[in-house]
Parts: structure tokens; C-alpha cells; sequence
């Protein structure tokens, strides 16, 4: 594989609840490592059916925030046809249709482009998966 091109899977554990993981600093040190000081693209992709990528605040309220609209949007009862695993867990395999699965986020200088508050997240309202995989690569 040429050096435009890099991957890394990283190895996240999110738990047994409901929760939004941080991981910009993995991509930080991610493109320090890769990038080598060049442009290019950052995509974030999480290789699971029931999780999702998001760019948002974190630790002002607004992670919390988001898990609270999902729940509202996507409550955990007996109303999805998918029914295995806990209960409400139809709703996880739809949360990806709201939080996509990945994000391609600018890079230059070697650094990821976000805005002052913006973090890149895992958002993961599955309970019965407390480990994850989330793929990092870079083009540049």
C-alpha cells in the first residue's frame, strides 16, 4: 500500500449503556503518525450495524443531549420488528439511518480541520455490543 494511503482499526470500548466515546485524540495521534504533515482526508467508519459517527460538542451537555433525542426518536420498547437481543434493540440497527456509520473530515497541514468545539464521536446506544471497532484512514 503506497504511503497516500493509511489505515488503523482502533479497539473502543463503549460499554454496557448508552454512551458517546471521544475519539478525536485517537484521530489527532492517528495523523501525526500518518499524515505526515500533507492535506488530505480523514474518514472515521465504525463496521457495525448498530453504531454511528458524529461530529458534535462534547462535555457541555451536548453529547448527553444527543443520546436523549435518540432515545426520545428512538425509544427502547417492543415496537421494532427486529427483536433479538435486549429489549429495544430493533432501535439500535436503525440508529445508523440518524448517525451514519462514518465521517470524512478535512486535514491540513497534517491536522484535523474542525471547528473550535466540534469532536468526532462514536455514538453507540447498543447495549448488548460493550466492545467496538471504529477504522481509521487517511488519503492524502
Amino acid at each position: 500500500m503506497s504511503d497516500a494511503f493509511s489505515t488503523l482499526v482502533l479497539n473502543v470500548a463503549s460499554g454496557s449503556g448508552e454512551t458517546v466515546v471521544d475519539l478525536t485524540r485517537a484521530c489527532e495521534a492517528f495523523l501525526r503518525d500518518r499524515a505526515g504533515g500533507r492535506d488530505g482526508l480523514l474518514n472515521v467508519f465504525v463496521p457495525h450495524a448498530t453504531a454511528g459517527v458524529a461530529v458534535i460538542e462534547t462535555g457541555a451537555g451536548s453529547d448527553d443531549d444527543l443520546l436523549a433525542v435518540l432515545h426520545t426518536l428512538l425509544p427502547a420498547d417492543d415496537r421494532w420488528q427486529h427483536r433479538h437481543g435486549s429489549p429495544g434493540h430493533g432501535r439500535d440497527h436503525v440508529l445508523p439511518a440518524l448517525v451514519p456509520p462514518h465521517a470524512t473530515l478535512p486535514v491540513i497541514g497534517g491536522r484535523l480541520e474542525l471547528g473550535t468545539w466540534q469532536s468526532v464521536c462514536l455514538v453507540d446506544t447498543n447495549r448488548d455490543n460493550p466492545q467496538r471497532q471504529v477504522r481509521l484512514s487517511f488519503l492524502g
